[in-house]
């Protein structure tokens, strides 16, 4: 037996250390795709903080890597396993264990999923917002160690809801960082530099998330139009408005007609369809109005509204689609970059050219609210002369992101697929400090390695 395994079979619960053979190869990666991967030694379910401790404790006796994992959501490789490693699964870890309707708090294990966070604190009128109920299922740990957050147009991402986390560093030490009071500024903000980092500087035990009142039911807005420019112009033109919509999604044709080939609804063959809900009320009903003014004078070629939430929810369906749908057109290399606002309607002009310019299929989705940007890249990985337009089109548009002063990622992380243009992006300077950071926490460079530095 191997040396680190039977060390943590001395100090954990037999049900804990998991050495199933199939187990090992589901813990191996997560739902990235042409990224690498290696199957862990052991899968450790921890159930309470002091597994975590001791297990951290032993992969620093015996130098063994340990790579944190939720439900494995992630697309861009940083759950994946690595030579001799332990699979550290935080989904046994799933109580909230506190809701403080006064103080607009709850405190919640890693494994928590998102979605039940906010059914547990819908009777006291609260929700946590940064997310939508419709998105693909993760639990809170994955979603804080990335830091992202699909609503964040209205409502911000992740990092801002996070006040305290409870962490296990990488020499099995307890770190309780953060508060629980609405402000603070004691010392460093050690809370937001762990949000974010992906597990390679510790593993998260605990949150302690903010809440927001819940909002009223939402009114919807769906608009076509004839090129994915004018989309844009409309993007720009709405948060130039000063409206605040709760989500401004788009899809373009690529995006539409594989939806309507899985599930037909009568969706406009147009080259893109925008998404916005707003919370119903006066207020909102007028921004819903405005924004359709909006899109109509940026040429939007339908429009349509509902003020009853069925109605809605039909109008959203089709977003709801777009992964599977793709998925149907063959292997899907997925994107994330993040652009000015101002600059939305000269990136898709210049994703389309990209597709073009390399004969490949880019489908795009969008969180236009905020520029978060999805290029779908349709592969065929077999084919090395399509795989090599796929690479080139994917570096194109990262390269584009940031000469538009955007970002190559907002929320899918590093992980292993951005290695390459977080260095380019932060600079050397900026890569010394993240390479001290690192070291700070995690001296012997077992948690997570090889992911974002």
């Amino acid at each position: 037996m191997n040396p680190a395994v039977a060390a943590l079979q001395a100090v954990l619960p037999d049900a804990v250390v998991v050495t199933d053979p199939e187990v090992l190869e589901r813990h191996a990666r997560d739902r990235s795709r042409f990224t690498s991967s290696a199957r862990p030694l052991a899968v450790v379910r921890p159930t309470v903080r002091e597994q975590v401790q001791q297990t951290m404790r032993v992969a620093t006796q015996q130098r063994i890597p340990v790579v944190p994992q939720g439900l494995r959501t992630g697309v861009a490789g940083g759950a994946n396993g690595v030579a001799g490693c332990i699979a550290l699964d935080m989904t046994a870890m799933n109580q909230i264990r506190e809701i403080d309707i006064v103080s607009r708090i709850v405190v919640v294990e890693p494994g928590v999923v998102e979605a039940d966070i906010s059914a547990a604190v819908e009777p006291h009128r609260l929700c946590y917002p940064p997310n939508p109920s419709w998105l693909p299922t993760a639990t809170i740990g994955g979603n804080v160690a990335n830091g992202g957050g699909t609503c964040s147009v209205k409502y911000g991402v992740t990092s801002l809801y996070v006040l305290g986390l409870e962490v296990v560093l990488a020499n099995g030490e307890l770190l309780r960082c953060g508060r629980r009071t609405a402000k603070g500024v004691a010392g460093y903000d050690v809370t937001q530099l762990l949000v974010g980092s992906e597990g390679t500087l510790g593993v998260i035990t605990e949150i302690t998330l903010a809440l927001h009142p819940v909002a009223t039911p939402l009114a919807t807005l769906t608009a076509a139009f004839g090129t994915l420019h004018a989309a844009g112009r409309a993007i720009e033109s709405i948060t130039e408005s000063g409206c605040i919509p709760s989500v401004l999604e788009l899809l373009d044709r690529v995006h539409l007609r594989a939806i309507e080939a899985l599930a037909p609804s009568g969706l406009p063959d147009a080259a893109a369809l925008l998404f916005a809900q707003c919370a119903t009320g006066a207020k909102s009903s007028e921004d819903l109005h405005e924004m359709a003014e909006l899109c109509r004078a940026a040429h939007a070629t339908e429009i349509n509204l509902a003020f009853d939430p069925i109605e809605g929810e039909k109008l959203m369906a089709a977003r709801q689609l777009a992964n599977r749908a793709m998925d149907r057109l063959g292997t899907v290399l997925i994107g994330d970059v993040v652009v000015p606002r101002s600059h939305l309607a000269a990136m898709f002009e210049d994703i389309d050219r990209i597709a073009a310019e390399n004969s490949i299929v880019i489908g795009l989705v969008a969180h236009g609210g905020d520029g978060n940007l999805h290029p779908m890249i349709v592969v065929d990985r077999d084919d090395p002369v399509v795989w090599k337009r796929a690479r080139t089109a994917d570096e194109a548009i990262v390269a584009k992101a940031l000469a538009f002063g955007g970002t190559c990622t907002g929320e899918h992380g590093i992980g292993l697929t951005k290695r390459e243009w977080l260095a380019r992006e932060i600079g050397p300077t900026g890569m010394r400090l993240q390479h001290a950071v690192k070291a700070a926490f995690d001296p012997l460079g077992i948690l997570n390695p090889g992911k974002v530095l």
